[in-house]
């Protein structure tokens, strides 16, 4: 009788496993000792992937919740000219490869979640508008194929959230997500970002495909 109710506990956790998508919004920029931080402004970006959720408890009040993200992250940068000249404004693209792995709390649909986060970062692309503060005309510059050796393209992190999960699957996701890695290396741009961290806000709308 024991083990028949142990089986039927596995089983039941087992079909409670749920695989499903994700998309959303990073409002992201640097946090830490930055220098000249005022230069430095939150950037929006995508993020997406998959999630897989399995339950801990049979009734799903704890699970947990490993995802395989890309996501955008990185800051607007503005700047002048030494004589003031031209002015840039300049968007910093930075790709990641994230690998969150939540315990999730859920009750009534609701739910809070944290864990230890992954992140690999894949390219860096920017874009910058030059204008000439004389005579107003712009340009635009983009650029890609950064040399990312003064990077730390590998990172350790955390994530944290609340939200809202309907009985069909549909999961409404806002979370926050640190980083225990400096950002860079020494030398990289001056120097200026040696103790920066990524930090990020994250908006999603997932589905969880529902177990048979």
């Amino acid at each position: 009788m024991a083990i028949a109710s142990v089986l039927g506990a596995q089983e039941s956790r087992a079909q409670g496993v749920r695989v499903g998508v994700k998309a959303g919004a990073n409002l992201s920029n640097l946090a830490g000792d930055v220098t000249n931080e005022d230069r430095f402004e939150n950037k929006f970006g995508f993020v997406g992937g998959v999630m897989l959720n399995a339950p801990l408890i049979a009734d799903g009040f704890l699970s947990i919740q490993p995802e395989l993200l890309y996501s955008q992250k990185g800051f607007k940068n503005n700047s002048s000219s030494v004589f003031g000249t031209y002015k840039y404004e300049g968007r910093a693209n930075y790709n990641y490869l994230d690998l969150p792995v939540l315990v999730k709390i859920k009750a009534g649909g609701f739910f809070v979640e944290a864990g230890p986060q992954f992140n690999y970062l894949i390219n860096r692309n920017d874009k910058t508008v030059r204008t000439n503060n004389v005579t107003g005309t712009r340009a635009d510059y983009n650029s890609g194929d950064y040399d990312l050796s003064n990077v730390n393209r590998f990172e350790v992190g955390y994530a944290a959230g609340l939200g809202f999960q309907s009985e069909n699957g549909v999961i409404l996701d806002l979370r926050y997500n640190g980083s225990f890695t400096d950002f860079t290396k020494d030398g990289y741009q001056g120097n200026d970002l040696r103790n920066a961290r990524n930090s990020l806000f994250q908006l999603s709308l997932g589905y969880l495909i529902t177990s048979r």
